[in-house]
C-alpha cells in the first residue's frame, strides 16, 4: 500500500515541480482556471498508469488484476466488503513479499543458463568479478580508470528482454564516477574504450544482488546493459 500512495505522490506532484516560479507570477490568475477537458482526461489516464507501475511487484495474471480492479471499483463507491484494516494490510505485505521471492528464484534458475549463453559469444570477456564483456564496436580514445568519470549512453535490459531502463529514451547521456556504481560497471568500462560499443552482462552478485530494485529489477537478476562509451570526462 505505501509503494502505491508513494507512486502516486510522485505523479501528482510532478507537474507543480516542473512549473517555472515565474510563470504563476506573471498569471496568478491561470492556476485557478479549469484544466481543458482532455488535459483532464489525460491526467486521470496517468493516475490509472501510475497505479498498474505500482502493482507489477504482485506479478498480477488476468484472474487476479481483475480483483484488484474489483476492489479499486467498491473503494470508490464507498462500499468496500471488509474495511482495510491493519490484517488486510498485513496479507498485502506478505503477498508482495511471497510474489518477490517467487520472481527471484525464477531469476535465479535463467540466469545460470543465460550468463553460460552469454560467455560464448564471440569475443566475450571476463572480469576479474564475471562480469562479461562482448565488443560490438572497438573504441579509438582513452580507457576509463576505476576512478575517473564516464559519460555513456545505455539500454538495460533483464533475460526476458524486458527493458528496465536507458538514458537513451531519456534522450540525455548519463555521467557518474565508475566508482560510485555497481562493480559490474566499474570493472566491465574498463575493458572499453572511448567510442566503443558493448554488450554488459552483470551476474546478480555484482549487481543488484538478492535484493533487486523492486518493482523494476527482480531479485538475483542477470542484467544486460548495451553500453556506448562516450567520454571520459576530464577534471576540472
Amino acid at each position: 500500500m505505501r509503494t502505491i500512495v508513494a507512486v502516486l505522490a510522485v505523479a501528482l506532484a510532478a507537474p507543480a515541480l516542473a512549473q517555472h516560479p515565474k510563470a504563476q507570477e506573471k498569471k496568478p490568475a491561470a492556476a485557478a482556471q479549469a484544466a481543458k477537458p482532455q488535459d483532464t482526461e489525460k491526467s486521470l489516464y496517468a493516475v490509472g498508469l501510475a497505479v498498474a507501475k505500482s502493482l507489477d511487484v504482485f506479478a498480477l495474471t488476468p484472474a487476479e488484476a481483475e480483483k484488484v480492479m474489483q476492489g479499486i471499483r467498491d473503494g470508490l463507491a464507498g462500499k468496500p466488503k471488509f474495511q482495510l484494516d491493519e490484517k488486510a494490510q498485513a496479507g498485502v505485505q506478505e503477498l508482495a513479499r511471497s510474489r518477490l521471492a517467487a520472481a527471484a528464484q525464477k531469476q535465479q534458475a535463467q540466469g545460470v543458463a543465460y550468463l553460460d549463453r552469454m560467455s560464448k559469444q564471440k569475443g566475450a570477456v571476463k572480469t576479474e568479478s564475471g562480469a562479461i564483456v562482448i565488443p560490438v564496436k572497438p573504441g579509438t580514445g582513452a580507457t576509463p580508470t576505476a576512478t575517473d568519470t564516464v559519460k555513456v549512453h545505455y539500454v538495460g535490459t533483464l533475460v526476458d528482454g524486458k527493458e528496465f531502463d536507458s538514458s537513451v529514451k531519456r534522450g540525455q547521456p548519463a555521467e557518474f564516477p565508475l566508482n560510485g556504481v555497481i562493480k559490474c560497471w566499474t570493472e566491465a568500462l574498463q575493458k572499453m574504450k572511448v567510442g566503443g560499443e558493448a554488450k554488459v552482462v552483470c551476474p546478480a552478485g555484482i549487481a543488484y544482488g538478492e535484493q533487486g530494485r523492486p518493482p523494476v529489477i527482480p531479485g538475483n537478476a542477470v542484467l544486460t546493459f548495451d553500453v556506448k562509451l562516450l567520454d571520459v570526462v576530464k577534471k576540472k
